[in-house]
């Protein structure tokens, strides 16, 4: 019979609401704990007082838990829910973990070039950095919604339809919403028939393909096994079998490349003819999410994983020799000529242990800063831990952290420190050490990381890096130089 009909016969004349506040018996009620009737249980008079006092207190215990579950649901306390990782709802107090392996619902790149993952009523910003709720971002969704989840998302890239360009479509099950710089556009949400006659409700995934890449300016639209190529121009719709791809649960366009998303891998695709090349499918958490440790993996795959990753790097450094350390996360990657290794921080640089702020090369030593600290180790096999480090950065170099960048180019006793928009000067010869010579960097909003070697500085943005001739150049020119790419120019990447 159970707790619920036990204590219900025990007792039928016990006032609940007088032992219980009227929210805990409002869901004890709805989830059917009221259905027993008194006549199921006989019990004797005087076992009855004990008997309810014992199973009063479990009771209380399961309807706070229901309690909290409703509150939760209606905006109140969150409560710390963690759900499978193909659990397709994702309510307001689920933990949302990217780095276990889970199915996105739907991506999409806003206009400064940032991917926004959805999971449930989640999103992540840019490849790590903890979820929040999509409502915090998009209310609207929520309003119209209750926070579902979102079906399909792409930014909207057509020069021909400025009025739509930059624009970040959102498909919840009939419905479409256009957003711009985060502001629901006036008239939405719409009906997706209206806005993209010919494209089905209830979509899969969606991603833009602009001119040269298709034809004409396009949205392919991806439900189950069927492909929609929609022109924006003409509003035609062309149906399209991609037989070498699997269904997609999800698509982007990310540095001119496409990607489909099903389960927790992803593969490369032409967006005409869905021809996938190369060794798909791969794991997402390997190239566009930080993720520390999951699953075992050969050392090539390691070097892989570091070379291909579009995760940003946190510290990099060329040595006077050409050799190169890159770290990212948890790992770095070495690269000695034509020769790369790869492995964990904490393997050979076990008191850093991980996320290094800053890098760079001096008299064959590093020079490693994290928060406030300076680490220094000189290069060998293994690398050598100085004795007497980490000392406090203020100390070492004579400026507060956190830092973004640090470099030092060769033959050269001054490191170049990068802090928000402004760049420092510290001669390493001087005692004490002073930063000075502050001058502004405006000309990027955030640099990642930096170094200096024998093609010039090096800055790092994101997945992406532009060279200049020295220091003075960098500051003092006006002009961004020309974009190069990460993974694939810097490291080799051959996808």
């Amino acid at each position: 019979m159970g707790v619920w009909g036990t204590l219900i016969g025990a007792n039928s004349h016990l006032h609940w609401a007088s032992a219980l506040s009227h929210g805990c018996y409002k869901c004890c009620r709805d989830a059917g704990c009221l259905a027993p009737s008194p006549a199921e249980l006989s019990l004797q008079q005087d076992q009855r007082t004990l008997l309810i006092m014992r199973l009063l207190a479990q009771t209380l215990t399961v309807c706070l838990a229901f309690s909290l579950c409703r509150s939760d649901h209606h905006g109140g306390q969150h409560a710390t829910i963690t759900l499978p990782p193909d659990h397709h709802s994702f309510h307001h107090g689920a933990v949302v973990d990217r780095c276990k392996g889970i199915e996105f619902d739907a991506v999409a790149v806003n206009e400064l070039g940032v991917p926004y993952f959805f999971k449930g009523d989640h999103l992540f910003k840019g490849f790590h950095g903890e979820a929040e709720l999509s409502n915090a971002t998009f209310a609207e969704l929520d309003d119209h919604h209750h926070l579902g989840h979102v079906d399909a998302a792409f930014r909207m890239h057509s020069e021909d339809s400025p009025e739509h360009h930059d624009h970040q479509f959102f498909f919840l099950d009939d419905k479409v919403f256009s957003y711009y710089k985060h502001k629901l556009e006036d008239g939405y949400p719409k009906e997706i028939s209206d806005m993209f006659p010919g494209i089905p409700d209830h979509l899969d995934a969606a991603v833009e393909c602009p001119k040269p890449d298709c034809p004409n300016d396009t949205v392919i639209f991806f439900k189950d096994d069927d492909i929609y190529h929609f022109d924006i121009k003409t509003k035609k719709v062309d149906e399209k079998e991609f037989k070498g791809m699997p269904n997609c649960t999800g698509a982007f366009r990310y540095m001119g490349h496409y990607y489909c998303l099903h389960g927790h891998q992803f593969s490369k695709f032409d967006p005409i003819t869905g021809d996938v090349h190369g060794r798909y499918p791969k794991e997402i958490r390997d190239y566009f999410m930080r993720c520390s440790h999951f699953g075992k993996k050969s050392v090539e795959e390691h070097i892989e994983r570091e070379k291909c990753s579009r995760v940003h790097l946190d510290a990099i450094t060329q040595e006077d020799d050409g050799d190169i350390y890159a770290f990212r996360g948890h790992h770095f990657l070495s690269v000695s000529g034509d020769k790369f290794h790869s492995d964990t921080i904490e393997s050979a640089f076990k008191e850093l242990h991980s996320e290094v702020d800053a890098v760079f090369s001096y008299e064959g030593h590093l020079y490693m800063i994290k928060d406030s600290e300076v680490f220094v180790y000189k290069v060998g096999e293994p690398h050598t831990h100085l004795e007497g480090y980490p000392k406090p950065l203020k100390e070492v170099l004579g400026i507060e952290g956190p830092l973004d960048a640090a470099f030092v180019c060769a033959d050269h006793h001054i490191v170049h420190i990068i802090k928000g928009q402004t760049i420092y000067d510290v001669d390493l010869k001087a005692t004490p050490r002073v930063a000075g010579n502050e001058r502004p960097l405006t000309k990027f909003k955030k640099v990642d990381t930096a170094m200096c070697g024998p093609k010039g500085v090096t800055i790092v943005i994101g997945s992406h890096y532009y060279q200049f001739q020295s220091p003075m150049e960098m500051i003092a020119s006006k002009a961004i130089p020309e974009q190069h790419n990460v993974a694939q120019e810097l490291f080799g990447c051959d996808h």
